[in-house]
């Protein structure tokens, strides 16, 4: 029994680890030429009854000559967390950048990426009438403010407002929280013409995303880890909708909570909270670091809406369940999100008082290695006994072994077998139920290090700079294999033939190529949760003896 929980038990890790290497959805590059982008525009419409229809293409309008439009001014708006540009030609949003997460090269990251896409820029309008819509493309506004500064106790909003000679009317007004909610900015738009409000959809612009970073360094296999930007529809559930899949599906409609995109680490999205229509694209965009595949969406509504509000940062889990509690499912914690959350807690209660990330995780993997002490030597003990009367237990086995399954006479193998169990004092159960009780423990830290913003650029110590990314030198790998190796070595291996001994002791070899591009912070992890399995089988030796000699049949 125990020998087939241990081996299920690292074929479930190595499985786990094969799925996240070659199979997890990832970036595809795509031709920089083609781009599919989002539907236009709703049909103007005052009436509430029923959604306005979406009509025509989403691409930029034919501009004026240059000559003939007047110069478009930047209005800055600064905040502790960010640095957001905009511009006057259109009202639109040019970059959000975040001072406290570095970008690919060094500098603060801009969460929107300075592209040659011809998509829409963040928070562009527009309508079923085409003339209109170049209008409010290409109309400068006047800003109720050239700069504002969100550091003090000032105001807070910034308004743009645009009035021509034809009865054309626009106004944009972008409201920024208070610190609590530092990534969250309110939206109000109006369009008349002619006194009358027109409808129009909101456009996102290219996506969000990380994109230099994502893969700026690593082998075919560093890609893996890190999540491309996707799109994120939140109705009863949260969906997620890999960009190569867009095309299948691209309009979503219903009473959305909201939607958006993410990729590994941040998102931007519209909380909705009401019926909307969302029409997804995207963007094949050329950087340095190579071809990526942005996502892109546009909102239309029955009716033009008071407010909506949008988050633009990072994927922190206090920072979005302050925005909205839904918001959190975004953090795409996998099956043990029950248990990641309260781990993700720990670790930054530990970090509190450490101050840094890779001892943080050290320190927690210690602690929880002492919680489940009691679980392992149990589990190690009744393996042990396990391992002393396999000789005896083969005997009967081979006594039988003659026999067909379906034959009645080999019941009386497994009431001999009882009879050894009982006399030897082994239960078969207990050494496999402990195991497989801390397996939910060993998955959740795993999903809680892969996806944790908190290890994004945090150094840990000499030659590791960022816990996100995997180790440069590939030394922890290295070690942490050896680790394994040592670990399969002095594990009790009850009826294990030579065969599966050999299978067993290739799996170390396997992990370390898994983990060659892992997070580092990840592999510093399950190398020290190694050392300390392996210290604690040594305790165990001393608390219980050394192993006895085989028994003999």
């Amino acid at each position: 029994m125990e020998k087939r929980v241990l081996q299920a038990v690292l074929l479930s890790l190595a499985v786990l680890l094969l799925y996240q290497s070659f199979f997890a959805p990832r970036r595809q590059p795509t031709p920089v030429a083609k781009t599919t982008t989002p539907a236009a525009a709703p049909a103007s419409s005052t009436s509430p009854s029923g959604p306005a229809s979406v009509t025509g293409g989403a691409q930029r309008p034919p501009m004026p000559l240059e000559k003939d439009v007047p110069a478009a001014a930047k209005v800055v708006v600064e905040s502790d967390q960010f640095k957001a540009e905009f511009s006057t030609r259109g009202a639109v949003l040019l970059s959000w950048t975040l001072k406290q997460y570095p970008g690919a090269h060094g500098h603060a990251l801009d969460l929107i990426p300075d592209t040659a896409s011809n998509a829409r820029p963040p928070f562009s309008l527009t309508t079923s009438d085409e003339t209109l819509t170049n209008t409010l493309a290409t109309a400068t506004y006047t800003p109720s403010a050239t700069t504002l500064d969100l550091r003090g106790k000032g105001e807070r909003t910034l308004r743009f407002e645009y009035t021509d000679p034809s009865g054309v009317r626009a106004t944009k007004v972008f409201t920024f929280e208070r610190d609590g909610q530092p990534f969250l900015v309110g939206f109000a738009a109006q369009v008349l013409r002619n006194g009358q409000p027109q409808n129009f959809a909101i456009h996102s612009g290219a996506g969000i995303g990380d994109i230099e970073r994502a893969h700026s360094s690593g082998g075919f296999m560093s890609g893996n880890y890190y999540q491309a930007p996707e799109a994120i529809t939140y109705i009863d559930k949260i969906a997620r909708t890999a960009p190569a899949k867009l095309a299948e599906s691209p309009v979503v409609e219903g009473n959305v909570r909201y939607a958006g995109v993410d990729d590994h680490y941040f998102l931007g999205a519209a909380i909705l909270g009401r019926q909307t229509r969302i029409d997804y694209g995207t963007h094949a965009v050329q950087t340095t670091a190579g071809p990526r595949t942005l996502v892109s969406y546009a909102l239309s509504f029955p009716q033009p809406p008071s407010e909506v509000k949008f988050y633009f940062g990072p994927k922190d889990f206090d920072q979005l369940m302050r925005s909205d509690q839904q918001l959190v499912r975004t953090i795409n914690f996998g099956w043990f999100a029950w248990l990641v959350v309260p781990l993700l807690r720990a670790l930054k209660w530990v970090n509190g008082f450490v101050g840094n990330y890779g001892w943080s995780i050290i320190v927690l993997t210690i602690l929880i290695n002492i919680a489940i002490f009691p679980l392992r030597h149990k589990s190690v003990v009744s393996m042990r006994k396990m391992q002393d009367i396999q000789p005896r237990v083969k005997a009967i086995q081979d006594r039988y072994a003659h026999l067909k399954a379906t034959d009645p006479a080999r019941q009386k193998m497994n009431t001999e077998l009882m009879e050894l169990y009982k006399t030897a004092g082994v239960n078969p159960a207990s050494g496999c139920v402990p195991m497989l009780l801390t397996m939910p423990v060993l998955f959740a830290f795993y999903a809680l290090l892969s996806v944790a913003i908190e290890l994004r650029g945090a150094p840990f110590m000499l030659w590791i700079t960022d816990l996100s990314q995997h180790d440069p030198l590939y030394i922890t790998p290295v070690i942490m294999g050896a680790t394994m190796l040592w670990q399969q070595w002095i594990t009790p291996a009850a009826g294990m033939d030579p065969a599966q001994k050999n299978v067993m002791m290739i799996m170390p070899l396997m992990f370390t190529f898994f983990f060659i591009w892992a997070p580092s912070g990840l592999v510093i992890y399950w190398l020290f949760s190694n050392l300390l399995t392996i210290g604690q089988q040594y305790l165990t030796n001393r608390i219980v003896g050394a192993p006895a000699k085989p028994a003999k049949a």
